[in-house]
């Protein structure tokens, strides 16, 4: 039976429990801009305050990290599983910063659309990491928010293909098709990084159920 329930484990749990909020955070700060249709130099600061605690929190853990002779699972799924929380927040980040740069105008239906599954795939990372604590009793939660995190991913591929399409066939600058090509690409890889930690996290629950 795997848990983190011990003393030395606990601080990962809780390092990763804050790693998630963080990410959530930051989808739900994306969401809110996209909604609104703009965004501001105080929300590009916002999204960079995020960015930093993000980058502190990987650090805490990869520090943690090499100063742990026993950890509670392997070190390469905690590194693993680090770096690419941190990704999802730098790309969210990214993302933020070009709206600002290219001072993009009203986004899509799409764009929206693509931004609401990236919030609805943050939750479930939040609910999955919820049972690291005790994968044994918590392996049916972990699995099945592993799995919806990969149907969003799946619907997300269709919006950003969809989206992309309706960009060449309808938007006749083409300086506005290269704006939001790259941003809509930026959305679409915060999920593709979703669906990564869904896959090392359903790693751990089979390696040590």
């Amino acid at each position: 039976m795997f848990s983190l329930a011990s003393n030395r484990s606990e601080k990962f749990t809780h390092l990763f429990q804050q790693h998630t909020e963080v990410i959530c955070q930051v989808a739900n700060k994306l969401e809110s801009i996209i909604q609104n249709s703009s965004v501001s130099a105080e929300d590009n600061e916002a999204m960079n305050h995020l960015e930093h605690k993000a980058d502190d929190i990987t650090i805490q853990i990869i520090e943690r990290l090499n100063s742990t002779f026993i950890t509670p699972f392997d070190r390469e799924d905690i590194y693993a599983l680090a770096q690419v929380l941190d990704d999802i927040v730098d790309f969210a980040q990214g993302t933020v910063e070009r709206m600002l740069l290219y001072r993009t105008g009203k986004p899509s239906s799409g764009a929206q659309e693509l931004v609401r599954l990236v919030c609805m795939a943050a939750a479930q990372i939040s609910t999955a990491f919820s049972g690291l604590n005790n994968v044994h009793a918590k392996k049916a939660l972990m699995l099945a928010a592993t799995e919806e995190i990969y149907r969003l991913e799946v619907v997300g591929d269709k919006v950003y293909r969809q989206e992309v399409a309706r960009l060449f066939e309808y938007e006749k600058d083409p300086i506005e098709i290269i704006k939001w090509k790259e941003i809509l690409e930026h959305i679409e890889t915060i999920l593709d990084h979703c669906e990564k930690v869904a896959d090392l996290l359903k790693g751990v629950v089979y390696k040590y159920d």
